[in-house]
């Protein structure tokens, strides 16, 4: 079932970084695997990202909100681009739909696909996910970055 989130998260805290005024975006796990997200994301090619719902009661952080803009960093922490979000919504892993996971950009050829590769992923991280693991899906749209980098004007909220 799907539940699309309009509201801020309960207030638990400042947990993630923070460039200027804006939370960052660490996209998958340093190394390769980020610069090809972040990559993507700077191509236009990538405009939606999953996360573990749990893991924003883990780490004591907010769900983001429609209209947040996040500061995508590399895998030093500095800033890659700015990504403002167009779209919450939280689903259960076996109901996260094949359009978003297509947005995703990633290259999966069907949801199976993506749902393989992602509790991979996750499995991997250590934080297995079953099908009635709650998801974050994120859509997103580059507001700056790639050759011109991002404007110091783009980081306020």
């Amino acid at each position: 079932m799907r539940r699309r989130y309009e509201a801020h998260w309960p207030s638990l805290g400042r947990m993630w970084p923070r460039i200027g005024e804006l939370r960052t975006l660490a996209l998958g796990t340093p190394g390769e695997l980020r610069t090809t997200l972040n990559t993507l994301v700077l191509a236009g090619v990538k405009t939606a990202t999953a996360g573990r719902l749990a893991e924003y009661a883990e780490e004591g952080e907010e769900l983001e909100h429609v209209g947040e803009r996040l500061a995508l960093v590399d895998d030093d922490d500095a800033l890659a681009g700015v990504v403002e979000i167009t779209g919450v919504e939280i689903v259960r892993f076996a109901d996260v739909p094949w359009e978003f996971a297509r947005a995703e950009g990633e290259g999966d050829r069907s949801i199976e696909e993506w749902r393989a590769g992602h509790a991979a992923y996750w499995a991997r991280l250590g934080t297995p996910v079953d099908d009635d693991s709650q998801i974050v899906c994120l859509r997103l749209r580059l507001v700056s970055g790639g050759e011109g980098g991002a404007a110091s004007g783009d980081l306020g909220t």
